[in-house]
């Protein structure tokens, strides 16, 4: 079993919450609750990480996110 880190925003203009697992290509997907956000985002995971089985070791590794201040 491993641990990923998903990415989750909520975009006030669909009212959805939107999901991303850095590092997996395809691994993002949308909700209307985070519940479901999780769900799919479990959903999403397992297909993505079936299709690159063979190159999990060669996969970008997550090491975090930075908050950047800038003059607005």
């Amino acid at each position: 079993m491993r641990t990923f880190t998903a990415y989750v925003e909520w975009d006030p203009e669909t009212s959805f919450y939107i999901g991303i697992v850095p590092g997996i290509p395809g691994a993002h997907t949308q909700a209307a609750s985070l519940d479901e956000l999780n769900a799919n985002l479990k959903e999403v995971l397992e297909i993505c990480l079936e299709e690159y089985k063979d190159e999990l070791d060669d996969l970008p590794t997550f090491v975090g996110l930075q908050q950047i201040e800038v003059a607005v």
